[in-house]
């Protein structure tokens, strides 16, 4: 057992010296927060950890994962690798008895996630899961003006959003097309969107899904070559949250000048609206402007308390590392404390749960109980 205070020394899983979610969000996180220490890397190849070991001043390097999970001074074990291998090295982490932050979405499908959080449970090791857009300071900020009762009783919701702006794909997210990979619009783009619409409004008590495939052709950027893609690039969700309240979620792809992200909760008394580049609430900035009465709605400035809560973070404001560092500095203060303020991999079945909902929905054409 850590003492409450001390610092965390995590190993990553998923290192490349040059590229990928590890080196732009969980390193520079990490590197900002006093109380955490990276301890050892790990990669597909000798050479590529012997690299990204140099690059990022890490000394124990690894080609073998079950090697860092046993490292005696790793207490978090980060998996930041690609969709269909988080289950074999979660399981390896767990079993070492390690905490875990493991990227979203936690598996391919709703039994993987099942099978990880279940084998957590049993371990009572602590979990993460990158859903870290409940993180950020205006979701925060939007649940403390709900509760103050800005909007009165919440009435509806309504979520449009954008994933993927053009007809074009880098290389490194062509798996993202094939639907078998669990990796895809509706699982990351509509995924984060509707965790945070879950997590600040309540879930869904049922609701009605169409999915489509609009645009099966794909180009990857740096070949040219024409794919053909599998997972859907339309997701459309309508249904009734426990609440009450009526909600509904539109998340598209390769629109040209479409609206990157806009999210209205609508009240008696008042509407929010919460607007960002992307359906990527979890990376890009979110800006929360709001209306009583009658007027038009306005930006509403973030409290300072919100943003400066860990200070270490300050210089990553405004880049994908900000809510990653958000969680990992909550998950250290809830290790100390004993509390629960991030996602863990329970808050991730209940994510996979409305997935699937989403996809036997849309699969038969029926409203679905959530």
């Amino acid at each position: 057992m850590k003492m409450p205070g001390s610092t965390l020394g995590v190993g990553i899983i998923g290192v490349s010296p040059i590229r990928g979610w590890a080196a732009t969000a969980h390193i520079p996180a990490l590197l900002a927060l006093p109380n955490y220490e990276i301890r050892a890397l790990s990669a597909h190849s000798e050479g590529s950890a012997r690299a990204a070991g140099e690059v990022f001043g890490v000394g124990a390097v690894f080609s073998d994962h079950e090697q860092l999970v046993t490292q005696p001074d790793v207490d978090v074990v980060a998996v930041t690798v690609k969709v269909p291998n988080h289950r074999e090295l979660v399981s390896a982490a767990i079993a070492a008895g390690k905490a875990v932050y493991c990227e979203w979405p936690l598996g391919r499908d709703l039994d993987d996630a099942r099978a990880m959080a279940a084998l957590a449970a049993e371990q009572g090791v602590r979990t993460v899961v990158g859903l870290q857009a409940r993180q950020a300071p205006a979701i925060e900020f939007v649940q403390e003006l709900l509760g103050e009762g800005y909007v009165g009783e919440v009435l509806s919701t309504t979520m449009v959003g954008l994933s993927v702006p053009g007809d074009v794909v880098g290389q490194p997210n062509a798996y993202m097309l094939d639907k078998a990979n669990g990796a895809s619009v509706l699982t990351i783009a509509v995924g984060h969107s509707l965790d945070i619409l879950n997590h600040v409004l309540g879930e869904f008590a049922d609701l009605s899904a169409v999915s489509d495939l609009r645009r099966p052709l794909i180009t990857i950027e740096e070949t040219g070559e024409q794919v053909v893609k599998t997972a859907a690039d339309q997701i459309a969700v309508i249904g009734t949250l426990t609440s009450g309240a009526t909600a509904s979620v539109h998340v598209r792809e390769a629109v040209a000048g479409g609206t990157g992200f806009q999210w209205e909760i609508n009240g008696t008394d008042g509407t929010l609206r919460i607007t960002a580049a992307e359906a990527q609430p979890q990376i890009f900035p979110l800006t929360v402007a709001g209306a009583q009465g009658g007027n038009e709605p306005a930006e509403l400035p973030l409290p300072a308390a919100l943003i400066q809560r860990w200070p270490a973070l300050t210089s990553l404001e405004g880049a994908p590392a900000y809510n990653v560092g958000r969680a990992y500095a909550a998950f250290a203060t809830d290790i100390d404390d004993g509390t629960h303020t991030v996602p863990d991999f329970a808050d991730a079945v209940r994510r996979h749960e409305v997935i699937a909902t989403i996809e036997r929905s849309a699969a038969s054409g029926e409203r679905v109980k959530a």
